[in-house]
């Protein structure tokens, strides 16, 4: 029994939850590995220069995050089910592609292609997420679902690393290889789940894309990409602040970044518990503001002058600060995202809320660094400071967007503050 019970925490319940669980886990093991190695794979393989996988991936990613609404329509109309297993062959597809392409115009049209096919897939597999759990219990699969995510990222990160250690071009496409075989197995695991019916045709005079016209939606959504620029600060700001701007020692980025993802898999799903309702939602959010602007405070004292095992302990403190409003932050939006889409239209709705993701990640690395690097401690505390005021200005547009989506009169209890 004691061998069993860690395994289960991280399972969602049976039957179509963790078949969706068993999909996530075959794409994030590929995609763990994907990540570790892409850019080495493609300077030293592909021959391209990091300004020029900087401008295509940029580019992929803008048109990704455009295409999310309209193939979020699609599987609305056409069917969850079927629609994500056709994109997840499509992003198979596409990293098989680059396999072979030597040239920057060649990767410019696979890696468009793997962006436009993972923002469409995640918008699809929201929808189809949306048919086959009750409203009730998607937050808490969503959490089971992101603490199997971060488990796969990690296996794979450990497998990619394999490969960077053996250095050589059989190895990196061995993991692409891999990447792509797992979105085919990812697309088998889809496959199985049950079928869920697609919408009625619009009606007369009906927008197609009616979630570019919802300026509620839309505010909600803004404030959730502004939310989102903590993506890119464990990835790229707080290693370049660690080695540029602080004493600490440099393998603490490694450190940093394990720690993120164990947390993540152990406390996630506690996290999101309490996240079962549009309240709940407004009140993660909220507090998950206070956390990370506690957080950039206590980044911003790794800088100042002392000893390194000093700074290693603010940054580690810092961390802990941020994982926490991380889970808070992803718990609530999950919960506003799903209840505020319309019923029917979850897969465009999803689509445009998801937009946050690729949004954060092609403009956060600028943003942070010429914040954070160039301002130095007045930057970690602006920064914190305008975390803390989106969070607070999520629970008014969150409330104005129910009241205008139930024609005046709210649904259920809506977020205060």
């Amino acid at each position: 029994m004691t061998l069993r019970f860690p395994l289960l925490r991280f399972l969602p319940p049976p039957g179509a939850p963790r078949r969706l669980a068993a999909a996530q886990l075959c794409n994030s093991v590929g995609d763990g590995a994907y990540y570790v190695c892409s850019a080495l794979y493609f300077t030293r393989v592909v021959g391209l220069s990091p300004a020029q996988i900087g401008l295509g991936l940029t580019v992929a990613w803008a048109v990704g995050s455009v295409a999310g609404v309209p193939l979020g329509s699609f599987a609305d109309r056409r069917g969850p089910r079927g629609t994500s297993v056709l994109l997840a062959l499509a992003t198979a597809g596409s990293v098989a592609s680059f396999l072979v392409i030597r040239s920057f115009w060649a990767f410019l049209l696979a890696v468009v292609c793997y962006a436009t096919a993972q923002c469409g897939l995640a918008a699809a597999r929201q929808a189809l997420l949306a048919g086959v759990v009750p409203p009730g219990e998607r937050t808490g699969v969503l959490a089971h679902l992101q603490a199997v995510l971060n488990a796969g990222l990690a296996v794979g990160a450990a497998l990619g690393g394999l490969a960077l250690g053996a250095g050589t071009e059989r190895a990196y496409l061995g993991v692409f290889a891999l990447d792509a075989t797992s979105f085919l197995v990812c697309a088998a695991f889809l496959l199985r789940l049950p079928a869920v019916a697609p919408v009625p045709g619009r009606e007369a005079g009906e927008p197609r894309l009616a979630v570019l016209r919802d300026r509620p939606y839309a505010l909600v959504t803004l404030l959730n990409a502004v939310l989102l620029l903590r993506m890119p600060l464990l990835s790229l700001a707080i290693p370049l602040w660690i080695v540029e701007r602080t004493s600490a020692p440099g393998w603490l980025v490694s450190a940093l970044f394990v720690l993120n993802t164990v947390a993540v898999m152990l406390f996630q799903v506690r996290v999101a518990r309490p996240v079962t309702d549009l309240g709940g939602a407004g009140r993660a959010v909220r507090r998950s503001g206070l956390v990370m602007a506690a957080s950039c405070a206590v980044f911003a004292l790794s800088a100042l002058p002392g000893a390194g095992w000093a700074a290693a302990l603010l940054l580690v403190a810092g961390a802990v600060l941020q994982v926490d409003a991380e889970m808070r932050q992803s718990a609530g939006s999950w919960q506003i995202g799903f209840s505020l889409a319309p019923d029917g239209r979850v897969g465009q709705y999803q689509g445009f809320f998801g937009t946050g993701v690729p949004v954060a990640r092609t403009l956060g690395p600028l943003l942070l660094t010429s914040l954070l690097l160039l301002w130095g401690i007045p930057g970690w505390l602006l920064l914190g400071a305008v975390l803390l005021a989106a969070s607070y200005a999520m629970g008014p547009a969150v409330r104005r967007a129910e009241t205008v989506q139930r024609g005046g009169e709210p649904r259920e209890a809506v977020v205060t503050g």
